[in-house]
């Protein structure tokens, strides 16, 4: 049944700047990050983790996923052998999505809802985009 289903996402760098977005649940968190990344359109080109605490040092979460993990170099959970189901069971599910480690882009993922998979339908489809996206590599002379 889990096939069947779709997870919806709000995404958010800030109060005013989100997207949300609607995904087949059983895709893994690998490509839940993707979608992510490109619905702010940023350029997939960085590692990145899925992280229980909302605030503070996100890294000494209780609960991780990491990329890291699939390539061995980290006791993080998989994010290529999660699903995302699995990672966000219940409708108000939180999570900090941290995508490049070196410029610490921390996004609020959040499960607003889940869906029945429309027959047909093409997923993973953007639903609402609130406010401007930040260039993901600033010109520093811009500064």
């Amino acid at each position: 049944m889990a096939e069947a289903q779709t997870h919806v996402f709000r995404v958010s760098l800030s109060p005013k700047v989100y997207r949300d977005f609607e995904i087949l649940s059983a895709k893994n968190l690998y490509d839940l990050a993707g979608e992510i990344v490109r619905v702010f359109g940023f350029d997939f080109d960085h590692a990145f983790g899925f992280y229980s605490k909302l605030t503070g040092d996100v890294s000494g979460s209780p609960v991780k996923y990491e990329l890291f993990a699939d390539m061995g170099e980290s006791e993080a959970r998989s994010v290529k052998r999660t699903r995302i189901v699995e990672a966000f069971p219940t409708v108000g599910a939180k999570m900090t999505f941290l995508f490049d480690y070196g410029d610490n882009w921390q996004f609020r993922i959040e499960a607003i809802g889940q869906n029945r998979k429309e027959p047909g339908g093409k997923y993973p489809r953007l639903l609402k985009t609130i406010g401007e996206a930040p260039e993901q590599y600033p010109d520093p002379d811009d500064e």
